[in-house]
């Protein structure tokens, strides 16, 4: 059974495929100036063969083999052909035609986020790269972002941010605070009551019955009147006093050796010694100073 290279090349085969070429029109060259165009439908035409010119480029551009100088080239070729696809979409909205520029297609980085880089190496504004150009020396530097340099905040800064908030004027506002406080605020109220009934009870207690002077014990609570309060705090007061005197009368232990009395007289004398030793060293140094300046005098 023959090949298909074979049957393609068979005489019937070549026949036929030459009378195919012959019925076929010549191939129709782009206009170079889109302003050419009158015919509304050509310029779609145009338009969707510069499109699939730019996908099979892209497609091609995507091979980080290719080598930096073909990536360079096809970029600069896609590049050419997204110049191009604008003009016919102008000029297909002056035929009266729909609006592509609307929805162009934005500029993403190696991560696919967008981001805006109108002019970034000088060739006219708009140069886009593509697929492996992304990763070229110097062309990577284009998309990373800038380190973010924190900025120490001024004191200025700080008190600029500063408002009720923060001295917690608006802590009752979110009603959370007002839960946790209600049944803490309940329960302090009713000690409160409790205790102001307590003292009352006593109060009424003491004036019944007991004579001026005397204590009057109601429950655990001790009540004194005005006449032996006085009497009562001028005793606690010498008691502390006392304690107090109590307390400094304690031994003091010292926890490094003392000179006795011997040492300490033996201390003073050496110290004696050491003046005088000083002070007849010095009169015998005065005495040499003069009797030398004498007999530089007597030598003169």
């Amino acid at each position: 059974m023959a090949r298909n290279e074979e049957k393609a090349q068979s005489m019937l085969n070549r026949f036929i495929a030459m009378k195919q070429e012959e019925k076929r029109k010549p191939k129709e060259r782009r206009p170079y100036l889109a302003s050419e165009c009158r015919d509304l439908a050509e310029a779609h035409r145009w338009r969707s063969e510069i499109l699939r010119e730019i996908g099979v480029k892209v497609a091609e551009i995507q091979n980080e083999g290719l080598g930096e100088h073909r990536l360079r080239d096809l970029n600069d070729e896609i590049n050419k052909l997204l110049r191009e696809r604008v003009h016919w979409e102008r000029r297909i909205v002056e035929l009266g035609g729909p609006n592509y520029t609307k929805n162009s297609a934005k500029m993403t980085d190696l991560e696919g986020n967008i981001v805006d880089v109108p002019n970034p190496s000088g060739r006219g504004p708009g140069y886009r790269y593509f697929g492996a150009a992304k990763k070229l020396p110097g062309v990577r530097e284009l998309f990373e972002k800038p380190p973010e340099v924190k900025k120490r905040r001024s004191r200025y800064d700080i008190y600029k941010r500063i408002d009720a908030s923060y001295y917690g004027y608006r802590d009752d506002e979110d009603g959370i605070l007002e839960k946790l406080e209600g049944p803490a605020e309940a329960e302090m109220r009713e000690k409160a009551v409790a205790e102001w009934r307590r003292m009352e009870q006593i109060r009424r207690e003491a004036r019944k019955a007991v004579k001026s002077g005397e204590v009057a014990i109601v429950g655990t609570a001790e009540i004194l009147f005005e006449e032996v309060e006085d009497v009562v705090e001028e005793e606690r007061r010498m008691e502390r006093e006392r304690e107090e005197r109590e307390r400094s009368k304690e031994e003091f232990v010292v926890h490094v050796p003392l000179p006795d009395e011997k040492e300490i007289e033996r201390m003073v004398v050496e110290k004696k010694k050491m003046e005088l030793l000083s002070k007849y060293t010095s009169d015998i140094l005065l005495e040499e100073q003069l009797e030398a300046k004498a007999m530089l005098n007597v030598q003169r």
